[in-house]
């Protein structure tokens, strides 16, 4: 007998992979020692946003388009081999799965 429901993705599923995404973003960004304080303070600011969406919703489920939309922009940061547009992305990825996830950035 096979089970015909669909696998659930939660918030903290997306969190979770959008967490090892940032952090490569923030891999290619940290070769430029004069953005080295911005890229950490930033990358801390942003990682202690996703702590506080994970504390109260990390067992939620997100629909499908969300889980895309996430890795849709999870793919673009890969292709990023510039750190200086690595920076660029430091603010606008997060801010990307936050409002996927409906959150306020």
């Amino acid at each position: 007998m096979s089970d015909d429901r669909a696998a659930v993705a939660t918030v903290g599923d997306v969190l979770a992979s959008a967490v090892v995404a940032y952090e490569a973003l923030v891999g290619t960004a940290e070769p430029i020692a004069e953005e080295w304080q911005y890229v950490s303070d930033l990358a801390a600011a942003w990682r202690a946003r996703f702590d506080s969406v994970l504390s109260t919703r990390r067992d939620e489920a997100v629909p499908a388009s969300v889980v895309l939309a996430v890795q849709s922009a999870s793919a673009e940061t890969a292709r990023l081999t510039d750190p200086h547009r690595a920076i660029d992305w430091l603010s606008t990825y997060p801010q990307i799965v936050l409002l996927a996830l409906g959150e306020r950035p």
